[in-house]
């Protein structure tokens, strides 16, 4: 066995190994020791446990076993028992040892992971309410970049964001240490800010230590230079900016795993920039009306577009009854083939269920992707928005279903949501019933789930708003809930399109002059 550099150093013993010691001490009167056997010449063994009776650290034992742990070896000694043969003792000893060892490694390596996805899914979310909770770019990008120091261990970082106007990159926000605030041209070929934002890609690289940091062991502070992308609707995703994080507290490099995390977080801070652009371009050069355009195409892009979706066939349309509303829609590839399903209804209309409703989004996108459970899933959207619904007296339903072609199942969880149904081959549908109250009204004990089974080939789910029924017109005593999904099971076999399309071209009610409701549906198979 080759002797590895360094030695074991203990500061105590796990819980499961002194279990152990006192279990074999307590079953068979054992009189035991427990020594780190030194890898440096001349050194004494560390005694890491003795039983009273072992007086001096040299005592002859009966036995003797040794198994090697993380960088030395752990001798065993017993040097008498009762009723049992040390030597037996011992050979039943070690290996319990070497187990418990091994096992405490274990949980401290699977106890330091979790925690750190905890933090990370805690950025993640925090981030996205910093977002969605202020139109402030400047003190949002000052907050995010605290938190993402903090949770990076980073020494210091900046966020650039590029100007069109002129061309160059500006300091948006700056934490730790002062470094370059003036504008950077993006053609600058020395600066590594630059290069990532030209080239559109991470870089971690070290700074070139200094002749002092060489001589006191240090390899430079590391540098992880993400670009921040803002990807629209339709068209080509393009770099808005660059976020840096620069020198580790540990002294360390910035890993792959950094670099992903900057990466996902550096995409929500683009969204968020490109629409604070738009909207300050708006706020110049028009006025509310064109401002209100604004809003509507900025939460239309919001939405994913269904129809490009590759996990299933799907179609979707939202037209909400002001310039904006609270209507959405998510769309979720999930592991396993699974696809997520997810529709809601904000109550009120205008500004106030917008902002609902992206918050909403942002947080979903996070959870959905989390939990495997649609129950899960809304018990954290109810938990986020709780304190938001309760401050604008509002409410949220929503409907948030799992399809498993594999098992052929569909597991769902319906907020109070009336509208959602499953069509199936032969022209019959099924109401997907209500499980809990709505967001803003469900209590800690909510909520439930249930499980239907789902035929891929065959079945069609069919989600709509209350906006689309409601502004239908009563013809021949069919009601108009009736009169939609009549529509969706004579066309239950041509393409989604073609069904959205069709329930879209219901004549509304012309006799009413009340103003309605956001006009929504989706229709998805496999």
């Amino acid at each position: 066995m080759s002797v590895p550099p360094g030695r074991l150093v203990l500061g105590a013993l796990p819980d499961p190994v002194v279990a152990t010691l006192a279990q074999f001490e307590q079953a068979f009167g054992a009189v035991l020791r427990l020594k780190l056997v030194s890898w440096e010449p001349g050194s004494a063994d560390e005694v890491l446990y003795a039983t009273s009776g072992f007086e001096q650290a040299d005592d002859d034992p009966s036995c003797r076993g040794t198994f090697q742990h993380g960088a030395g070896d752990i001798q065993v000694e017993v040097a008498r028992a009762e009723g049992a043969s040390p030597a037996g003792v011992c050979q039943a000893l070690t290996p319990a040892l070497e187990l418990a060892f091994e096992s405490s490694r274990e949980i401290e390596f699977f106890t330091t992971e979790l925690s750190e996805r905890f933090e990370e899914i805690n950025l993640l979310y925090s981030i996205s309410e910093t977002l969605g909770s202020t139109l402030d770019m400047d003190t949002a990008a000052s907050t995010i970049l605290g938190e993402v120091r903090d949770v990076m261990g980073a020494k210091r970082g900046s966020l650039w964001v590029h100007g069109a106007d002129d061309d160059s990159l500006h300091l948006a926000a700056q934490v730790g240490d002062d470094g370059r605030v003036d504008p950077i041209s993006p053609h600058d070929p020395d600066a590594i800010t630059s290069m990532v934002f030209r080239e559109g890609r991470s870089i971690i690289a070290s700074r070139r230590p200094t002749s002092a940091e060489r001589q006191a062991g240090s390899q430079g502070d590391s540098f992880l230079s993400v670009p921040i992308r803002y990807s629209p609707g339709s068209g080509e995703s393009r770099t808005v900016g660059v976020v840096n994080l620069i020198g580790r507290l540990d002294g360390g490099r910035f890993s792959a795993a950094n670099q992903k995390l900057l990466a996902a977080i550096a995409s929500q801070v683009g969204a968020a920039i490109e629409n604070n652009r738009l909207v300050r371009e708006s706020l110049s050069k028009e006025r509310m009306t064109r401002e209100m355009e604004l809003a509507h195409d900025l939460q239309m892009k919001l939405l994913p577009s269904a129809e490009r979706f590759e996990a299933a066939q799907a179609a979707a349309r939202v037209q909400p009854t002001e310039q904006v509303g609270g209507d959405f829609y998510q769309l979720f590839e999930l592991p396993g083939g699974r696809v997520g399903v997810m529709l809601g209804d904000v109550s009120l209309h205008g500004f106030p269920s917008a902002l609902i409703m992206t918050l909403t989004m942002s947080a979903a996108g996070i959870y959905a992707r989390e939990a495997d459970s649609p129950a899960e899933v809304l018990r954290q959207l109810d938990d986020a928005l709780s304190d938001e619904l309760a401050s604008t007296e509002m409410y949220l339903t929503v409907f948030y279903g799992v399809i498993d072609p594999a098992v052929g199942t569909l597991v769902y969880s319906n907020a109070g949501h009336p509208h959602a149904f499953a069509v199936h081959k032969d022209g019959s549908s099924d109401r997907l019933t209500a499980t809990d109250p709505p967001l803003g009204f469900a209590g800690p004990d909510s909520y439930g789930e249930v499980s239907v089974p789902w035929n891929a080939a065959d079945d069609l789910l069919f989600l709509f708003t209350d906006g689309l029924p409601d502004t239908l017109a009563r013809l021949d005593g069919q009601k108009p809930e009736e009169r939609v999904l009549d529509i969706v099971v004579r066309h239950r076999f041509s393409s989604p399109r073609a069904i959205i399309d069709a329930l879209f071209e219901l004549p509304p009610d012309s006799s009413s002059d009340r103003m309605g409701d956001d006009r929504t549906a989706l229709v998805l198979r496999l």
